[in-house]
């Protein structure tokens, strides 16, 4: 069981008991934290994808550590200049283990919502769409404007012979 959970705006695919880095969450370090906007959920084969999320489902984690990732060295230049800029930056990190997945119910209601989304198309009778028939019409077109933009052909210049050295 597997889900795809949106955390500070990036998307994280996560399956219990393992453990993920994520932005900075202000969440103290040994708390619980309930992650709602979940974006997928795979249970037993069978997927569920939300619009835009899934209702009533949770992932649950817990905050191991707040930590630094590694330096990440930006360097700018110019050359021929002499202009030359060296910065270092470091992104702050949460380690996050995920504890459970809950998905309970979300599977049924979503089966629900999709056999009455069927039975509605069912019975809905819609008009049949016309279709204009230019495509044919288009390269016969083409083929004439072709023709007519051609330049007159051009007949080969008559090769002068050489003349004889006396």
């Amino acid at each position: 069981m597997y889900a795809i959970v949106e955390i500070a705006g990036q998307q994280f695919k996560v399956e219990a008991g393992k453990k993920i880095f994520v932005h900075r969450l202000e969440a103290e370090e040994g708390k619980k934290i309930e992650f709602d906007q979940v974006l997928l959920l795979e249970e037993d084969g069978k997927i569920t994808i939300g619009e835009p999320t899934i209702a009533d489902a949770v992932v649950e984690g817990t905050v191991l550590d707040h930590m630094r990732g590694d330096k990440v060295i930006v360097f700018k230049k110019k050359r021929k200049k002499g202009y030359r800029i060296k910065n270092g930056h470091r992104q702050n990190f949460t380690q996050v283990e995920i504890v459970s997945i809950n998905g309970k119910g979300s599977l049924k209601k979503a089966a629900v919502k999709k056999e009455a989304v069927k039975d509605s198309e069912t019975t809905v009778t819609e008009e049949p769409v016309k279709v204009k028939k230019t495509a044919a019409k288009k390269p016969a077109e083409a083929k004439e404007k072709a023709a007519a933009k051609k330049p007159a052909e051009k007949k080969p210049a008559a090769k002068k012979a050489p003349k004889a050295k006396e």
